[in-house]
């Protein structure tokens, strides 16, 4: 706490916790959890939620497996110094058969988010984006297609839906894809596409407990400032009191789900026994990129003094913008009725908490 007050980070992994109902809560007891890419964006709030609240969960083990290709944070080495119960290993899954094995043997949940998530980064790796969601999510499967595990968590991703046509807005779990198989896109978006593949030929054949996310743009504390999504983009140049730089034309629109949403709804997932996939994310505002910027603009205002204009400029990365869905916006229906999912920070408020963690924390990384 401070001065007595509450952090956004405590507020936050208090509010995942009390979003779990109890029957939730009493399938981590004993539970061994691994979490592949743990030391990603989602794996900071993630891997945090699980440490602090082990010992009221009664988790019992907490592995994270992560490359550490795009930098090695200092949030993780603080916590697994910090938490007897979290073991941590660089390794890079797509190199399975060269991992001791024996380490992940017995564990109860597999969470398999470990891939390149911002376009500016998988398009600068795209063969190891692929390897991650293919090979590391096949090996993971069959290494534990016989064993009793309790769940199997795969991220997939909104990108799986490509373009949507505006009918199909918002976007449900049936639509199918206006998706481009060639392009500088392609190697997440097909990927995660045959990944979801996989788990629904595994489910279907070995009776795995799997289930399948698809997120829909979260955003929030454990983002790195330098990731080149827009809502870090803009986070950044709040904090460095510079210029936020659009570089479309603000237009497309977004509907931004604030992380511990998010991670409540994943968590959920993974504790929904049969086969199933649902999108993860919040269903209102749909909101344009400028509205977002404005936002960003009156937040960083209020808590960092912020007075810089938000302007527009082209990227220099030539394929920033090819093949940008226009419209991003979920339909969360299933997720409601089968994991009653309710997501409730908007936009304004998680900008608003984003920005406060940042100025009680700094950058994390």
């Amino acid at each position: 706490m401070k001065n007595g007050k509450r952090t956004i980070y405590q507020t936050d992994l208090q509010y995942i916790f009390s979003s779990l109902t109890q029957s939730e809560k009493e399938k981590l007891k004993d539970a061994s959890i691994l979490v592949t890419g743990c030391a990603g964006f989602l794996g900071y709030y993630l891997v945090s939620f699980l440490s602090e609240y082990s010992d009221e969960l009664g988790v019992r083990k907490i592995i994270g497996i992560d490359n550490f290709k795009l930098g090695k944070p200092k949030w993780i080495t603080d916590i697994n110094k910090s938490n007897p119960k979290i073991e941590l290993y660089t390794f890079d899954i797509t190199e399975f058969s060269l991992f001791d094995t024996t380490k992940i043997a017995e564990v109860d949940f597999i969470i398999h988010m470990a891939s390149i998530a911002s376009p500016t980064y998988y398009r600068k790796f795209p063969l190891e984006t692929v390897d991650a969601n293919v090979w590391g999510l096949r090996a993971l499967l069959d290494f534990y297609k016989d064993k009793d595990i309790k769940g199997f968590l795969f991220f997939s991703s909104s990108e799986i839906y490509g373009d949507p046509y505006p009918e199909y807005i918002p976007t449900s779990e049936d639509y199918r894809g206006n998706v481009a198989m060639i392009g500088p896109r392609a190697c997440y978006d097909e990927a995660k596409r045959f990944g979801e593949t996989l788990c629904y030929l595994y489910a279907e054949k070995f009776n795995m407990p799997i289930s399948i996310v698809r997120p829909f743009n979260n955003y929030g504390p454990g983002m790195r400032l330098n990731d080149k999504r827009v809502p870090a983009d803009f986070a950044k140049a709040v904090m460095e009191n510079q210029k936020i730089i659009m570089h479309s034309d603000g237009n497309p629109t977004r509907t931004f789900c604030y992380v511990t949403d998010a991670i409540t709804g994943y968590l959920k997932a993974l504790l929904y026994e049969p086969f199933d996939y649902f999108n993860i994310g919040i269903d209102k505002p749909e909101i344009s990129i400028k509205e977002l910027a404005r936002i960003y603009k009156d937040a960083g205002s209020a808590i960092f003094n912020f007075n810089q204009s938000i302007e527009f400029k082209e990227s220099e990365e030539k394929s920033y913008l090819t093949h940008n869905p226009l419209r991003r916006c979920p339909n969360i229906a299933k997720a409601r009725k089968l994991l009653f999912f309710s997501p409730s920070i908007s936009v304004v408020e998680g900008v608003n908490r984003f920005l406060t963690f940042l100025k009680e924390r700094g950058d994390i990384h």
